[in-house]
């Protein structure tokens, strides 16, 4: 690790940015100023991150999960890719992180951090970047705007829950089908069906592409599927927990769904859909038993996947299930996403399209300390 001491060795000193993607905040790590992968690597971030402690007050984790993420960016050893880039989400008052998934609002920071870093040649105008995500083992594609050899930031592009506007990246996911099941459809189904604990019977679709992710009927389990984020706790959250430990079940993360805390508490994510009452469909993301106060990056390319997967519960509740677009509704407003899918079977489908736009920018350039001890 490539630190600096401070106050005769009483702390060390690790240099990073902090960085806005999309609706997500996090801090970005050159991978060689790092421990190796391991024990000593999550002790550091963690402690970076001030987890556990629901105030986060002893680090720089901002108390939502959204702004508890850390990248962890290097030249990459794939000769397909121009970088890798790890992902790892610090829990806040449990004492977790997790490398299970990616995060899509970070992983459009990566680009510009990449640029801004000199780990990848400019380009004037926009500078194609091939990140291969670690977590999935995945390449996806960032068009970062550049101007004078560095990111861009300036642009007219507006995201709902995020102040202002900014230079637009867009994200290419079509290389991330089967992120972690290697395939588009886990179980080979559009839709599943699992028995709750209190006898009921609930349908499900578990779908791959860039994370996983059940989607659930929101009327399903007595909800609208408009709630505000803040309704989602007590009861509910012990319902989607379950749900969540089954879909882990279905998909081969968990043996027993009572493990997922413990095995797997980043995947799958839980996605309740209905009706919208503007744009193509209304969603609501649970994950790590929070809901999401917009929408995961991620989540939004599964929900755009299996919106043309006819049979699926996406499919069913999207008002548009063909063309190039799908307009999501979350609890902070609207995300259009890029979709386009190939004609082929169920089992091999695949897309010509598939990405969303966002913003980023640096918001920090410095050093971190912890404690030495």
């Amino acid at each position: 690790m490539r630190g600096q001491s401070d106050m005769a060795d009483e702390q060390i000193g690790i240099r990073c940015s902090i960085m806005r993607g999309g609706t997500s905040k996090g801090v970005f790590f050159l991978e060689h100023d790092l421990p190796p992968a391991g024990a000593a690597r999550d002790r550091l971030l963690k402690r970076v991150m001030g987890t556990p402690d629901p105030m986060q007050i002893d680090g720089l984790g901002g108390t939502h999960l959204v702004t508890s993420k850390i990248a962890i960016v290097a030249r990459s050893r794939d000769g397909n890719a121009d970088i890798d880039y790890t992902f790892a989400q610090a829990e806040i008052d449990l004492d977790v992180i997790d490398y299970t998934g990616n995060c899509g609002n970070i992983s459009s920071a990566v680009g510009p951090f990449a640029v801004d870093a000199g780990l990848v040649a400019p380009t004037e105008g926009v500078t194609r970047v091939r990140i291969r995500n670690t977590n999935t083992d995945k390449v996806l594609v960032a068009h970062v705007p550049t101007r004078g050899g560095r990111a861009a930031i300036h642009g007219d592009l507006a995201i709902h829950g995020v102040p202002g506007t900014g230079a637009e990246i867009f994200m290419d996911y079509t290389g991330t089908v089967g992120a972690k099941t290697g395939r588009l459809l886990p179980t080979g189904a559009p839709v599943d069906v699992i028995r709750l604990e209190d006898g009921r019977s609930l349908e499900l679709t578990l779908c791959d592409v860039a994370n996983t992710v059940a989607f659930v009927r929101a009327a399903d389990i007595g909800l609208t599927g408009h709630e505000p984020p803040a309704f989602f706790s007590g009861e509910i959250i012990e319902l989607l927990r379950e749900i969540r430990g089954k879909a882990a079940e279905l998909a081969g993360f968990v043996l027993n769904w009572r493990d997922v805390e413990v095995v797997s508490p980043f995947l799958p994510f839980v996605m309740l859909l209905a009706p919208p009452r503007q744009g193509d469909v209304a969603a609501r993301m649970i994950f790590m038993n929070r809901c999401h106060g917009s929408m995961a990056g991620t989540a939004s390319m599964c929900l755009a996947a299996a919106s043309r997967v006819s049979g699926s519960i996406p499919n069913e509740l999207s008002r548009r299930t063909s063309g190039e677009v799908l307009d999501i509704e979350h609890p902070a407003g609207l995300m259009d996403v890029s979709v386009s899918a190939c004609a082929a079977s169920t089992g091999a489908m695949s897309f010509e399209r598939l990405g969303f736009r966002r913003t980023a920018r640096k918001i920090m350039d410095g050093t971190v300390y912890v404690p030495a001890r």
